[in-house]
């Protein structure tokens, strides 16, 4: 591998930024795989040039590193402003502020930078492995894999782009092309920890777990200080079912990687399975704290907090989620039923609206978006949303003659009659609530226990959204089956 000075901070820069460049990070299962440990590890390894030991550069890049440690691109950038201008101007230098400026999106201030070095210098195959990393993050993945194609041609043996291609290929869910490329380079260097770690995963998606430990476990032997390998196998435990060793693996990688936030997701979630919720709970608080603006550990914990009835603390949760991803509608779905506990009516409309944006296929969100409205002021405030609901829902279905019995407020009877022939119980529990809630709103409160009592009698626990709210309506209003 090559121990230029402006490689080793460009893989400085990538660990730190996490965006899309080289080392690649792949998205699956909600999560991203990531090679950073293999980068902490190269990094951790080289030596910079003895050009620069000494003399004011070398305490410039000092100062570059510990800012791009912490995220701080501008004031990084403006570091390369007091650099000597001779030295300013040097291939190294010039392709380091190229990596750093693509490390804070500034994609093309950095490709222009790589371009004119190439212009010089057409077969400066560092240069144009930058090139690559910076088309990859920004999203010109065809033109990436073309550079990288362009350099394995004039260099079979490089690893770097040979890694690249195959995490190219593992993104395009291509596991078979994808293993090949790792084989290339682990037949280049055998231990390589990006390319076995590539390798494993890559029998991982092709279901062969038994090869993907055997890659895994060299990894985790080869670099025992380093998080990856142990989180990775930790990953391929929890997925062939052995929970037990993979939270011995995501125990060591905690260990040696505090600061991960997936790693901490992931060690909650197999806790979860271990049925340790409480303390998975606690794994997932930390995560929130380590990444407070990635969604998915508010996920699991504000479920979690909903299971122990901390439904102050579910709301809050399901509140940051909404806002963080607001087409995760199950967020709204969980802070429009906290609000209509609290009897907060116009707050769970609006939840529901929202979950019915990104779910218009979802009646029961329509339904209870115009239930919240109707007791949030008058009756009929919420007809002209109606309307538009109907003609969203299936003609002629149960939800369809609900959406219009809230929007005519009449035809209660007929509709009555439809619901206690269907043969469905989930199907006729959410239509006998949203009926007790007609009445109910109504101010018929004979009628609208009675239905409360029928869903209740049905028996479904959980199985529809619906159920939960019926059973806080029933304790309540001080109700009980006969």
């Amino acid at each position: 591998m090559r121990r230029s000075i402006y490689l080793f901070f460009l893989l400085i820069v990538l660990a730190a930024a996490e965006v899309p460049a080289e080392p690649v990070k792949i998205s699956t299962d909600g999560a991203e795989i990531s090679s950073a440990a293999g980068v902490k590890a190269l990094v951790g390894a080289m030596e910079i040039p003895p050009a620069f030991k000494g003399g004011d550069t070398q305490t410039i890049l000092a100062g570059m590193a510990g800012l791009l440690s912490q995220g701080k691109y501008d004031e990084a950038l403006g570091l390369f402003d007091i650099i000597n201008p001779e030295e300013a101007n040097t291939t190294g230098i010039r392709l380091l502020k190229a990596s750093v400026l693509s490390s804070a999106r500034r994609y093309t201030e950095g490709w222009a930078i790589v371009q004119e070095v190439i212009s010089g210098e057409p077969n400066n195959l560092e240069a144009l492995f930058m090139l690559a990393a910076v088309e990859g993050a920004s999203g010109k993945e065809k033109e990436q894999r073309s550079i990288l194609e362009r350099i394995i041609k004039s260099d079979p043996r490089n690893t770097e782009a040979l890694i690249s291609l195959g995490n190219i290929a593992f993104r395009a869910e291509s596991y078979r092309p994808a293993g090949a490329y790792f084989d290339r380079a682990l037949a280049i260097e055998p231990e390589n920890l990006d390319a076995l770690l590539g390798r494993g995963l890559a029998y991982r998606y092709n279901r062969d777990s038994k090869k993907a430990e055997e890659f895994m476990s060299k990894a985790v032997d080869l670099y025992p200080n380093a998080a990856g390998p142990r989180h990775e196998r930790a990953r391929l435990y929890k997925d062939i079912g052995n929970k037990a060793k993979a939270l011995i693996d995501l125990d060591i990688a905690k260990g040696l990687d505090g600061g991960n936030y997936w790693i901490a997701v992931d060690r909650g979630s197999v806790l979860i399975d271990l049925g340790r919720k409480q303390e998975a709970l606690e794994e997932f608080r930390r995560a929130s704290e380590l990444n407070p603006n990635n969604f998915l550990a508010y996920v699991y914990s504000a479920g979690l907090k909903d299971d122990f009835g901390d439904y102050d603390g579910a709301e809050h949760d399901y509140e940051i989620l909404a806002k963080l991803r607001p087409d995760y509608y199950f967020a709204n779905e969980g802070l429009g039923i906290h609000r209509m506990r609290k009897g907060l009516w116009a707050g769970a409309r609006d939840a529901f609206l929202e979950a019915y944006r990104y779910a218009p296929a979802e009646s029961s969100y329509a339904l209870l978006a115009a239930m919240n409205w109707m007791r949030a002021g008058r009756i009929s405030d919420p007809r002209q949303f109606l309307e538009q609901a109907l003609r969203k829902a299936k003609r002629d279905s149960l939800e369809w003659h609900m959406l219009r019995l809230y929007h005519d407020l009449s035809g209660d009877n007929d509709l009555a009659l439809k619901i206690d022939k269907e043969k469905i119980p989930e199907n006729k529990a959410r239509m006998l609530y949203y009926l007790a809630n007609y009445y109910d709103i109504r101010g018929n409160k004979a009628l609208a226990d009675k239905y409360f009592l029928q869903v209740q009698s049905l028996d479904i626990m959980n199985a529809i959204l619906e159920w939960r709210l019926n059973e806080w309506a029933v304790e309540e209003r001080g109700l009980k089956i006969d």
